[in-house]
């Protein structure tokens, strides 16, 4: 799968139903030595695609749980 395939999922956290942000609009960590997928990075945007402030989230790639059609579901780690 490509990036340019996972981009425009939204990110659904399933324990809690809230719907986290939407790929294209996050950042991605890539381990330099592997290549492989660290962790995804949800920055805050406007819709209007303006940043609305400093703050992010960040999601380990393990926490994935399922990419469908349309959705990404995330399961956090307790």
């Amino acid at each position: 799968m490509r990036y340019k395939d996972l981009s425009g999922k939204e990110l659904i956290h399933a324990d809690l139903g809230k719907r986290l942000g939407v790929l294209g609009q996050t950042d991605i960590e890539i381990n330099e030595q592997t290549g492989k997928i660290e962790k995804v990075i949800i920055q805050d945007y406007t819709l209007l695609g303006s940043k609305k402030g400093t703050k992010e989230q960040s999601i380990p790639w393990h926490e994935i749980d399922v990419i469908g059609e349309d959705m990404i579901i995330i399961r956090k780690e307790e």
